[in-house]
């Protein structure tokens, strides 16, 4: 425990503990909040890579000649409670997490296609600009697991290219919107 400082003027003090931090990030995790599923429709057109058969095929050529040109889904969850820890300097996150890609069959059912487990660490650090109170969040590792076939006959997507692609779109979708999320709000 540390004393707070004595306020000479007016100020706002703003602590927060890891027993907070994890308290929240448990209640996130047990209401299901951290899972999210992307689909084909959600991925800007003029994004290089779409989410379907014909642009996964780059990872899994099997997968476009079993499904030729197909929609997918992306599920995204935490496979753990995440675990953050507060430093002097910015708040640490651990997240594990499980991606599983589904081939979206035109019946409207899903075929599994893949699974991949991913471990990432995150580091979120506020900051104070004029009036101003936000933060930002980094993206300091990611460890992708050797992928698992969810399909017969499938063979297993190679990992290194995915990993490639999640690097990308965690820099140029995930961060960027996390960040957008921690925009510097007025301090009233």
């Amino acid at each position: 425990p540390t004393t707070p400082p004595m306020a000479h003027e007016p100020m706002l003090l703003l602590a927060v503990t890891e027993f907070v931090a994890n308290s929240a990030a448990f209640t996130y995790f047990t209401a299901g909040a951290l899972r999210r599923i992307i689909s084909s429709d959600m991925v800007p057109r003029r994004f290089p890579l779409q989410l379907s058969t014909k642009s996964m095929g780059i990872f899994s050529p099997q997968l476009q000649e079993l499904y030729p040109d197909q929609p997918m889904e992306l599920h995204l969850w935490a496979r753990q409670q995440p675990l953050l820890s507060c430093h002097a300097d910015a708040l640490h996150g651990t997240l594990l997490g499980s991606a599983e890609a589904f081939v979206v069959l035109p019946n409207a059912t899903r075929a599994p296609a893949f699974l991949l487990n991913i471990d990432a660490n995150v580091t979120g650090k506020p900051t104070i600009t004029r009036n101003r109170l936000g933060g930002t969040v980094r993206l300091t590792g990611m460890d992708p697991l050797p992928a698992l076939s969810r399909a017969q006959g499938l063979p297993v997507p190679q990992v290194k290219r995915l990993e490639t692609l999640l690097k990308f779109s965690l820099w140029l979708f995930g961060v960027p919107r996390a960040n957008s999320k921690c925009c510097p709000r007025a301090v009233p």
